[in-house]
This record gives C-alpha cells, structure tokens and sequence, in this order.
C-alpha cells in the first residue's frame, strides 16, 4: 500500500511527486511517456529552463525524483481505478496492481484539432496553439490564428501583440459579430471565414494556408487553436465532479469531490496550459496530499 499514486509524469505529476518523496511519503508515478509537448522544438515560459526540449525537461525531473528512496516509476498504460475502503487500485495494462492511500490524477489534457490536410507535418514547428510559448520566435512575421471555438476573438486580440500582420481565420464558422469583425479590420487583420482546407510548405516551415475556395494565403507560422479534452477520464468509475472545460473539479487545494482523490495540472484546470502553470499547481497538490495523511495519523 503507498502513501500516494500519481498517474501523469509531466510537470504536475513530476512536481507533486517530489515534494511527496521530500515529505518521506512513498509514491508510485505512472507513465506512459506519452507527453502532449513531444512534437515541440522547446518549451518557453519556465523560469531557468526557457527554451529547453521538453525530452531534457523530462529527463532532468526525473533524475531528481527517484532521487528519494520513497518514489518509484512504472511507465505504463491505466486501464481501469477502483475505489476501496482504504483507498484505490490502480490497475496497469501489464496486469499489475498498485494500490494507494491517497490518488493524484496528473494526467493532462489531449488536443483535437480540425482535420486539415498536413497539420501534423508542420505542427511543433511552424504550426502552435500556444503564443505565450512560441509567440516571441515569429513576432513581427506574418503569422495567422485558427479557431473554431468562441476563444477566437481573445486569442486575435492576444497575437496581434506579437505580430500586426495577423490573418483570422474561422474555419467556415460564424463566430464574430460585425462589431467584432469590425473590430479586427480597423487593426488591419484581415478576417477569412472560408474554411481551410490545406497547409503547405517544405521541411517543417510553413508556406501558405490553402482555402476551399482555392486561395492561397502566404504566412510563415500559425497558431491552431485545439478542442481540449482530459487525456484520461475516470469519471464513471470514480465518480467525480467535472467542471465545464471537462476538467477534474477541485477545491483550491487539489481535492477533488470524491476522498482521498487529487488532481493536479492540466487535468483539473485545462487552462492555462503551462508547463510552470502545472508544476506549480502539482507542487500545491502534494502539499495538500501530504497534510490529509498528517492528519489522519492523528485521528
């Protein structure tokens, strides 16, 4: 029986197991390897590691935390949790079983975005969704948002800071108003709601956004705004509260709706989605992990 299990071993689940480990809790990380930022060039935005390839950012954690004795790593699959009297079992796709005390879901979120011919092809390199981290390498270069989500305004009004020769698109949906239309080519953006149908360019740069009514619109990069939705969902089994986003529903401290069960990261706040945003979000989790089993000791 552990202390504590955590499924998810990027930033949220790393950060909360090693303050676990540092608090002499014994921890189980499970792990797919599977992370969302694999296809990244660098991750930005995290204080003394600005730029670094997210397989570094990895490698680095977790060479610090199975530095304690007390954490251990399985990198598997979770097929299915179940709820005992004393805590859970985490069952394995190995078969193997890990049962637990206290649980945090760390497992973070999964991106659908629009089918659009060579997305993928250029995604991670001339292709984002995120410009707090990847907005300064194309500042002032002719770049274009796609959303098909309400967010598209704001998220306009957000890379027009990066760069003025800024192209919306819609993706054939009607999301702005005339006024919000308006709005955007006062500022000189230019606003296409004919849906795209194409990405081309060679060897990772993009080169122009092909239409369905066949323009071709030059830009150098893109910002792809993804549909998130939690990369693994126990809900059913586990019975917990979600919050509109589909996210975990928590309290300010981690704890989500069912006891002895946490959520940390992306799988609780969906937004923003930030690699220091979830470290710090899982470093506060385990604070609380490790405060409930305090507690209990004494009751």
């Amino acid at each position: 029986m552990k202390d504590c299990v955590i499924v998810g071993g990027g930033p949220g689940g790393l950060s909360a197991a090693l303050v676990l480990g540092r608090a002499r809790r014994s921890v189980t990380i499970i792990d797919n390897n599977q992370p969302r930022n694999a296809v990244t060039h660098a991750s930005h935005g995290f204080l003394t590691r600005d730029g670094i390839e997210p397989a570094e950012f990895r490698r680095i954690a977790y060479e610090e935390v199975l530095a304690y004795p007390s954490v251990d790593h399985r990198q598997a699959d979770v097929v299915d949790i179940c709820r005992q009297l004393d805590g859970f079992e985490i069952i394995l796709k190995t078969g193997e079983r890990v049962r637990a005390r206290k649980l945090i879901i760390a497992s973070g979120l999964k991106e659908n975005f629009p089918e659009i011919d060579g997305l993928h092809n250029f995604y991670g390199k001339s292709l984002f969704n995120c410009p707090y981290c990847d907005g300064w390498e194309w500042r002032d270069r002719p770049i274009f948002l796609l959303s098909e989500e309400p967010v598209l305004l704001h998220m306009a009004k957000l890379l027009y800071n990066w760069s003025q020769d800024l192209v919306v698109c819609t993706n054939g949906k009607p999301l702005l108003t005339a006024e919000e239309r308006n709005m955007l080519e006062t500022k000189h953006i230019q606003v296409i709601e004919t849906p795209v149908v194409a990405f081309e360019g060679r060897n990772g740069p993009l080169e122009q956004i092909v239409l369905a009514d066949g323009r071709r619109i030059k830009r150098s990069a893109g910002f792809v705004i993804p549909n998130w939705q939690p990369k693994a969902d126990f809900s059913k089994q586990l019975g917990y509260a979600v919050t509109e986003r589909g996210g975990i529903a928590t309290d300010a401290m981690g704890r989500s709706t069912i006891s002895g069960l946490y959520a940390a990261g992306d799988a609780a706040n969906v937004w923003p989605s930030q690699l220091i945003y979830a470290a710090s979000d899982g470093y506060k989790t385990a604070v609380t992990v490790n405060h409930d089993l305090s507690e209990e000791r004494f009751v």
